[in-house]
């Protein structure tokens, strides 16, 4: 019998992504952390003048679109601890994994982070390297531009986190294009990128705070756990109201051990029974075995027409 599951879960057997090793996925992860990195720092970094967040915010949500677009089928195109933190509390993916997955995540931007670092030491107009990355790094209080306390920067992580983790939730149980949960999440966090980085550059990333933070004055690794914390605590929200309201229940069947879904399995039944019927009534009725092979044929195509297989 068919089990009711995400149709996007990185990890469950029955999707593309289930079915390709760790290895493929967490270096899939980790280059599109890098992506992220390299955009969401790097635009904002060599940005002149820095008066408006909106080149930065968007080049961030471009650089998610097309992270997910390119990686989606390999790894589920999470690129953020929080998502991954959602999807596991949603129950999309194993422990173990979502583990992994992080630290891929993690070590990824920090080879973005290092790669800018090295870039700004080889500008002689540049002073102090350190001081360059504090006006891309997430801060409060005094560090923030708007000298925003230690409360707002707290609320908006928890808020931003919470809104895109669901987003991602929301849009990769569609079953429709695969073009929909990469366009949904770019432009949501290129809307909430725009608002965080005008309070106080809030990433609504772990792995991209802690990639800045690094390479920053040390103030950045004080104030660090601000936004670690939030932002998963907003996941986890996310996730955890995904599971306890049954939103997953409604998510495509995708088969699971070879069996077909009930409704598919009686759309093809009506299919076969308008054949026999113009055959005639010595036409023989198809073997079982027949008919659930062509079921799962077809329902294996639509599967890949429909970006759930590679």
């Amino acid at each position: 019998m068919s089990t009711p599951v995400p149709a996007r879960d990185a990890l469950h057997p029955g999707t593309a992504a289930g079915r390709t090793a760790l290895l493929p996925r967490l270096a899939a992860e980790a280059f599109g952390s890098l992506f992220l990195a390299v955009a969401g720092l790097g635009v904002p970094l060599f940005s002149i003048p820095q008066s408006s967040p909106v080149p930065a915010a968007l080049a961030a949500g471009l650089a998610i679109t097309a992270a997910m677009l390119a990686f989606g089928q390999i790894s589920g195109g999470h690129f953020n601890p929080a998502i991954t933190l959602g999807h596991l509390l949603a129950g999309r993916i194993r422990a173990g994994a979502a583990a992994a997955y992080a630290a891929a995540q993690v070590v990824g931007a920090l080879v973005g982070a290092l790669a800018l670092f090295g870039i700004l030491r080889t500008l002689p107009g540049i002073a102090d390297s350190r001081t360059a990355f504090d006006t891309v790094t997430a801060g409060f209080g005094e560090h923030s531009i708007i000298q925003a306390p230690l409360a707002a920067a707290v609320l908006l992580e928890l808020l931003g986190a919470a809104i895109i983790v669901a987003v991602f939730l929301g849009a990769g149980r569609s079953g429709g294009s695969r073009t929909v949960a990469p366009v949904a999440v770019g432009l949501s966090f290129a809307a909430l990128l725009q608002l965080g980085q005008s309070v106080g550059n809030l990433p609504y990333n772990p792995a991209r705070a802690v990639a800045s933070a690094v390479f920053s004055s040390g103030w950045a690794v004080e104030q660090l756990w601000v936004f670690l914390v939030a932002p998963l605590a907003g996941a986890a929200i996310a996730g955890l109201v995904f599971r306890i309201t049954g939103m997953e229940a409604s998510a495509a069947p995708v088969q699971d051990g070879g069996d077909v879904d009930a409704a598919e399995a009686a759309g093809h039944d009506d299919a076969d029974d308008e054949g026999l019927e113009s055959a005639g009534p010595d036409a023989a009725a198809p073997a079982p075995a027949a008919r659930h092979e062509k079921a799962g044929s077809v329902s294996e195509a639509q599967e890949f027409f429909e970006g759930k297989r590679s």
